[in-house]
């Protein structure tokens, strides 16, 4: 196969592959795994390299890092696209591997984007990975819990590679500067913003450099001149993988800790990447009535009012009135109190099977039912001095059970109290003693 890195003429060959480490100790950001106490730093030092799976954003090292890998381990390094391959290549870099392995030489099989091979194609490099032809190492943007077969996971450790933060990234322009002996045409602020255009992305960044590099004869750059000259990166985001959730439970779990400006970042993220407002609309109803419910009994009006006033304005106008929403909410009392009840409730009607009402609650449209006791001593609530009889409506073998228990948080204080007001009455009056 091919090299996925063949030789170039220096001045056609891209910055970021220049700049590509040539051993670990040059690769930025990842100390957590390559560091002497990081989980890789200890399996070089015993010189016992495993199968792993690298996962992490785009431009972080994956592909770089396991180069190096093999480089360091003494191991022919043989890489595959799981865009670009199937079942056919796989089966020749294994009888290539097994050769190798024969002759006392070990390969690394770099397999990139392989959360891209279905089921069946994961399977197949199972057998070479468990007998030791093969180290697998693959690098994923994609959680593993989601997109690899368990018993690809099973047979192979799975790393979290970071993105890049701010004091990576500066290295790397440094590097940059280093190499092509010339300083980027930037001011200090507009330095600092380049690194915030590329988002941790340390390839992005390079690119973003080198076409600034090729500025010539130009004062530095200000932000303005910065934002005029290079593209921001797009965000991070798939409407259909794991960002899409990440996002929304970090909208979520801010509005249920009341923090306002937090829930207000999450929902700009999610708008920003081209998530549908339905969608967005459609938690924030959900999260009206599971975590704030009757603590606050305009919050699910005001949810689904915002969803209506969206679905009449729509975008950008009607993302307004989402906003107001996520305000409303994240500044409302929180109660999970109705949610609580409505799972208690359905675990006890599991439980409890097919038990009758009691027969003094039941209509009876016909004789029969008369005669058999169907309504007999129904006591009509509205006929009584509070309105209130304190008969039991649970089945004659269920005791009674307290299945919504309300906080004493916003509205919730006052049904608590109502509560406790009509548990004191039906004790009196099932004692008869009012």
């Amino acid at each position: 196969m091919t090299d996925l890195f063949p030789p170039v003429l220096a001045d056609t060959q891209p910055l970021a592959d220049r700049l590509r480490p040539a051993k670990l100790a040059d690769v930025v950001g990842q100390d957590h795994l390559l560091g002497p106490s990081g989980p890789i730093g200890r399996m070089l030092a015993a010189k016992r390299l495993g199968s792993m799976i690298l996962w992490g954003p785009p431009g972080c090292g994956k592909t770089t890092l396991a180069r190096l890998l093999a480089a360091e381990a003494g191991l022919t390094f043989e890489p595959l696209s799981a865009v670009m391959s199937g079942i056919a290549e796989l089966r020749k870099l294994f009888e290539a591997a097994a050769k190798r392995r024969a002759q006392g030489k070990g390969t690394l099989l770099f397999i990139d984007e392989i959360h891209r091979f279905n089921r069946s194609q994961q399977d197949g490099f199972l057998p070479v990975v468990e007998d030791g032809t093969v180290i697998l190492v693959g690098a994923t943007t994609e959680n593993p819990s989601f997109s690899l077969n368990a018993a690809v996971l099973s047979r192979a450790q799975v790393f979290v590679l970071k993105r890049l933060e701010e004091k990576g990234m500066a290295l790397l322009l440094d590097r940059a500067e280093a190499l092509t002996g010339q300083p980027l045409p930037l001011t200090a602020e507009a330095r600092e913003l380049l690194l915030t255009l590329a988002d941790g992305d340390g390839r992005y960044l390079l690119n973003l450099a080198e076409a600034l590099f090729a500025l010539k004869d130009l004062p530095p750059l200000d932000s303005a001149g910065l934002l005029a000259s290079v593209q921001k990166r797009a965000p991070l985001y798939d409407k259909d993988r794991e960002e899409h959730y990440n996002l929304i439970s970090a909208l979520h779990k801010s509005l249920r800790g009341s923090d306002v400006d937090a829930a207000l970042y999450w929902f700009q993220r999610m708008l920003l990447g081209g998530e549908d407002p339905h969608f967005i609309a459609r938690r924030l109803t959900r999260f009206a009535a599971e975590d704030i419910g009757l603590a606050d009994p305009q919050a699910l009006p005001q949810a689904i009012a915002a969803w209506d006033a969206y679905d009449k304005l729509g975008s950008p106008e009607g993302e307004l009135a989402l906003a107001q929403a996520v305000v409303y909410l994240a500044t409302a009392p929180k109660s999970n109190a109705t949610y609580r009840a409505f799972k208690n409730a359905a675990k006890a009607a599991r439980d409890t099977g097919s038990m009758m009402p009691p027969k003094h609650i039941l209509n009876a449209p016909t004789r029969l039912m008369k005669d058999i006791g169907y309504g007999a001593g129904y006591a009509y609530d509205h006929d009584t001095a509070d309105g209130f009889s304190g008969q039991n409506y649970f089945p004659e073998n269920l005791p009674r059970t307290r299945f919504y228990d309300p906080p004493e948080r916003g509205f919730e204080r006052e049904i608590r109290k109502r509560l406790e007001y009509w548990d004191k009455l039906r004790a009196k009056r099932q004692e008869g003693t009012e």
